[in-house]
């Protein structure tokens, strides 16, 4: 397998030939949203050039086109998460939005009643905390936390101990945006089947960064944006089991997500219609479908190899920095978060910024992570194929030369 070159990469995305401040972008906030390259750009300026119209209802050329092609991206998202069927796939708005969706569907249906449980664990997005504590305020339900260890793994022992035949959901992080920690799903999930608990995964944060099989990790939900692959924002999915789908109620009401309407009863659509009521974003889930194919033209594995190198190196140059705590374990994909004893990230983040770095300051929406580790937040540099070697070694020097000036 020949080695990713960041370089020819970069001459696909226009963004990245700026200046900040006179100085070369250095873009190192990918965890929040990566850049686009030229296909997927083209592939949405195409959509509103050629095939623009709303879908599944007309019978005029433009109408079957842009049918066709939203259909074919959904296709194309299921083949890539290896899922058994594309009827599996549900386009939302993102993965706040997919999370929202089951939450709600399943407050809908009769699998949660009071007293039964609901386990997350203290690394997630507060899009995957608050939905739940909403859920379980409105339900009666309880709300459990599998603990974060010092290394900033889950205590899986804990988790253990935790589920319960009260237990009927698990919903867990792949990999943490804040500390780029990649969960243990074989035994997450294995164990909550144990008791009959559905699993749901965040993939928000894997999805970039390596191959995702669904049949490999057995959940019975995935969610992930576009915006973090390559893709626009605005769009996002979630993945179901078939059988599951059919069983939830739907969460919203409209046009598309039904079969018949009268004034006394409506019959709702099979899945994945019945969750997607209204016009969808089909322009975003058509260049979405155009982002997969970028980053499987040029090989996930490769991608992976890549950003491991990349953050393998950085860790091994701030190990160099005095009074420098980097959180999370050896291990990290996508993400490295750090802070310097003394000096607030936001005015590190705030000085490098100056010099051309784009990184991200703050709790990244885990303010009970952080507050578990007894900070307000960190400096977080998280990296996509384009970026470089040589990025990494500037950061180095403009870190030294940022401190040089706070201190």
């Amino acid at each position: 397998m020949s080695e990713l070159n960041p370089y020819e990469l970069r001459e696909q995305f226009p963004i990245l030939q700026q200046e900040i401040n006179g100085k070369p972008l250095v873009y190192l906030d990918n965890a929040a949203t990566s850049q686009k390259p030229l296909s997927v750009l083209d592939s949405s300026r195409n959509y509103y050039q050629q095939i623009n119209s709303n879908i599944h209802r007309g019978v005029h050329r433009l109408s079957q086109a842009a049918t066709a092609a939203h259909e074919a991206a959904r296709g194309t998202i299921a083949q890539h998460l290896n899922a058994r069927q594309p009827e599996e796939i549900i386009f939302t708005s993102g993965t706040t939005d997919s999370i929202n969706l089951v939450a709600s569907a399943l407050g809908r249906s009769t699998l949660l009643k009071a007293g039964d449980e609901i386990i997350i664990s203290g690394l997630e997005h507060h899009s995957n905390t608050v939905p739940w504590q909403m859920l379980c305020e409105r339900l009666g339900t309880k709300l459990q936390i599998i603990p974060v260890l010092d290394d900033g793994t889950l205590d899986l022992d804990q988790y253990d101990q935790l589920l319960s035949e009260r237990t009927k959901l698990v919903s867990v992080n792949h990999v943490s945006n804040a500390f780029g920690t990649v969960n243990d799903l074989h035994h997450i999930c294995t164990q909550a089947k144990k008791f009959g608990a559905l699993t749901l995964i965040d993939g928000a944060q894997s999805i970039p960064h390596f191959k995702v099989d669904l049949q490999e990790i057995d959940c019975d939900f995935y969610a992930f944006s576009g915006h973090k692959i390559y893709g626009p924002t605005g769009i996002g999915i979630l993945y179901g089991r078939h059988a599951l789908l059919c069983e939830l109620p739907p969460w919203r009401g409209g046009g598309e997500m039904i079969k018949e309407v009268s004034f006394q009863k409506t019959t709702y659509n099979d899945p994945p219609f019945k969750f997607e009521a209204g016009t969808p974003n089909i322009e975003g889930g058509i260049a979405l479908a155009a982002a997969l194919d970028f980053v499987n033209d040029i090989g996930i594995e490769k991608i992976a190899t890549h950003e491991s190198l990349l953050i393998t190196h950085l860790a091994q140059l701030l190990s160099d920095f005095p009074d420098l705590t980097l959180y999370g374990p050896p291990s990290r994909t996508g993400a490295l978060s750090f802070n310097i004893k003394g000096i607030h990230h936001y005015d590190l983040g705030t000085l490098l910024d100056q010099m051309g770095f784009a990184l991200r300051t703050g709790h990244h929406c885990c303010q009970p992570l952080m507050a578990r580790f007894g900070i307000s937040g960190t400096l977080r540099a998280s990296f996509a194929a384009y970026n470089t070697i040589e990025e990494v070694e500037a950061l180095g020097q403009a870190l030294k030369k940022a401190l040089m000036m706070l201190r």
